[in-house]
């Protein structure tokens, strides 16, 4: 523009006075022709200056949306982002100023030009290394997201399988409650004469007193007896898929006896399996089923420094529990 301005008195000067000798003229005139084409070259970068800058805002907002979308964006990358946000807008506003320089420049001379345009193509490279970080950044909540929607498809795995368990539980448990209920019929007429049954821990414990199975010190099991085991091995014989543990216990007496026994414990233990033979002699019940412990006094349910406790404390306990094979297979898998 300002070499227009310039020329355009020269030649209007030259046809008035006819004084300018011609070589003088064509100087003018490649002047002219030299501005007008650097003025179009700076014309033409600043278009496509502005329009990368365009195709660069414009990725950048697809990015921005794309971010905004992901929902395990993690704290250290929203920082990055609005720290990346954050210069990306200080260099458009730096990138304006430039474009407003660059208009200004455009007037002036060349040496200006090109400083403008070496700071453009500055701005340029910093956009574009933003840019490249944006899409570092993309990447990787990418991959989070794909992490995130394998989790989710874990989870759903998980969820599944433990309502598969819940579902063997409620059965199991549904179980527990009809042999207790099975169990109480076959012994009605013992239940508070030296024999309890109650449900405890997903299991049916049936117990005995001593008074109702043996004489003090005694594993051997009294007639009386044998008919509570009786009854209750049919119904054992019934529920295959029960498991049956025997527990024999005593109080904190030191036993005096010059016999066999040793000692509390090891009575505990001929008294639980006394109980066992009494089961497998007179049912069909497979005795892999059954399992004789004896926990001696050292599981008492009552004071041994009372009488009425120490009685408590001598007794045979039979623990019913459902076979959890079915569970145990899935929690292993």
């Amino acid at each position: 523009m300002n070499c227009k301005k310039l020329l355009l008195p020269i030649v209007l000067l030259s046809l008035f006075t006819a004084c300018v000798p011609a070589k003088k003229y064509e100087e003018l005139v490649q002047r002219r022709v030299a501005c007008e084409e650097q003025n179009d070259v700076l014309k033409e970068k600043t278009r496509e200056l502005e329009e990368q800058m365009t195709e660069v805002q414009s990725k950048f907002e697809d990015y921005d949306r794309r971010l905004k979308g992901l929902q395990a964006d993690t704290t250290v990358q929203g920082k990055s982002l609005r720290t990346l946000t954050k210069n990306y807008d200080k260099l458009n506003q730096t990138y304006d100023l430039l474009l407003d320089k660059n208009r200004e420049l455009l007037a002036g001379n060349a040496a200006d030009n090109k400083r403008l345009f070496g700071s453009l193509q500055n701005a340029e490279g910093r956009l574009q290394a933003q840019k490249d970080a944006l899409d570092e950044l993309s990447e990787s909540l990418k991959q989070k997201e794909q992490n995130l929607e394998k989790l989710t498809s874990d989870l759903e795995d998980r969820e599944a399988k433990v309502a598969e368990l819940q579902k063997i539980l409620s059965d199991k448990d549904s179980t527990v409650n009809a042999l207790r209920m099975k169990v109480q019929d076959a012994l009605l007429g013992f239940e508070n004469n030296g024999l309890t049954i109650e449900k405890r821990n997903g299991k049916v414990y049936v117990s005995l007193d001593e008074s109702l199975l043996y004489q003090s010190g005694s594993y051997s099991i009294d007639l009386k007896g044998q008919e509570v085991l009786k009854k209750l091995a049919v119904v054992l014989e019934q529920n295959l898929d029960i498991n049956i543990l025997v527990e024999g216990h005593t109080d904190n007496v030191p036993l005096k006896s010059s016999g066999p026994i040793a000692d509390n414990w090891d009575l505990s233990v001929r008294r639980a399996t006394a109980v066992v033979k009494i089961i497998v002699d007179n049912s069909k019940v497979d005795p892999s089923r059954l399992t004789a412990a004896g926990r001696g006094e050292y599981v008492p349910i009552a004071s041994n420094k009372t009488k009425e406790g120490r009685t408590q404390n001598r007794r045979t306990e039979i623990i019913l529990s459902p076979k959890l094979d079915e569970l145990l297979e899935i929690l292993g898998e």
